[in-house]
């Protein structure tokens, strides 16, 4: 009876993230975002590709919803598109920084002999503006989707990984870790099932807020032209392309710097959702 009525006490992630219709409102922005972006190739209305000179520089109408660039091409198939791109490198560098900084984070909380020189080097990493870090590494790497992913996980791998040092410094210390010891448990086993496992919310939220970092880079480093191929359409791209018109065409800058402006504001307020409702504080105040 006692934990029937602790678990009709205490609600799930789901149940705390709904309480707040900010959050709620901001998930499904986000889905419907990305659903937009799987299901380019099947709802964008043109070839995001094909120039018409006849038709360049249309403003919004009937015909093309979101008006032509400069070349001729229908914004709104482009910023579909580019949509696919553009996330595509915020998950990926949201995922390869994440395991990173897991890896990291671990090794020098954990051994203390990792720990100074691990250290000095997330130091030294953050120290750089993450622009200037990022333009520094596309410049060696070459301008490609992959390398702008590389680039920027390199970034932002010490933010997940002061994260999880600094959470594993602190559970390593705790009994249930000494008992774990005490009774031959293997140092894999002790890392993975006793340390990661009580510091998962603190890095899911922190990822949430890195996939839109990593969009919002992408976009600067494209508009400065140091990012993707200008070929690979990303929001970016289109701004960076919409600038050389902006006396002519102001939706060529408008349009696509909104599209990123709401997924990444999305994922900031989902961010947020998640911090408030895996923090038991927060939580309980909710």
């Amino acid at each position: 009876m006692a934990a029937t009525t602790k678990a009709l006490e205490d609600p799930g992630l789901w149940q705390l993230m709904a309480r707040r219709p900010a959050v709620m409102i901001a998930l499904a922005l986000f889905v419907l975002i990305l659903l937009a972006a799987i299901l380019a190739p099947w709802i964008s209305p043109a070839d995001p590709a094909r120039m018409s000179v006849r038709a360049r520089l249309t403003p919004p109408g009937a015909e093309y919803w979101l008006g032509t660039d400069a070349f001729g091409r229908d914004v709104l198939s482009r910023i579909l598109y580019a949509g696919r791109t553009s996330l595509t490198i915020g998950l990926g560098v949201a995922v390869i920084s994440t395991i990173a900084g897991i890896v990291i984070g671990l090794l020098g909380g954990y051994f203390r002999a990792l720990d100074a020189p691990l250290s000095r080097l997330i130091d030294a990493m953050m120290a750089f503006p993450d622009i200037l870090l990022a333009i520094s590494l596309v410049a060696i790497f070459g301008g490609s989707v992959v390398n702008v992913i590389i680039a920027l996980s390199i970034v932002y791998t010490p933010r997940i990984a002061r994260i999880v040092r600094a959470a594993t410094l602190v559970i390593r210390e705790l009994p249930f870790v000494e008992a774990a010891h005490a009774l031959g448990s293997s140092t894999r086993t002790i890392m993975i099932q006793h340390i990661l496992r009580n510091i998962v919310s603190p890095i899911v939220v922190q990822a949430t807020f890195i996939f839109a970092y990593a969009m919002l880079a992408e976009a600067g480093l494209s508009f400065l032209g140091v990012g993707v191929n200008p070929a690979v359409p990303t929001w970016g791209t289109m701004i960076n392309e919409g600038r050389q018109t902006l006396d002519q065409a102001f939706y060529l800058i408008v349009f696509p710097g909104l599209a990123i402006s709401l997924a990444v504001l999305s994922l900031q307020m989902i961010g947020d959702g998640l911090r408030d409702a895996l923090d038991p504080r927060l939580a309980k105040e909710a």
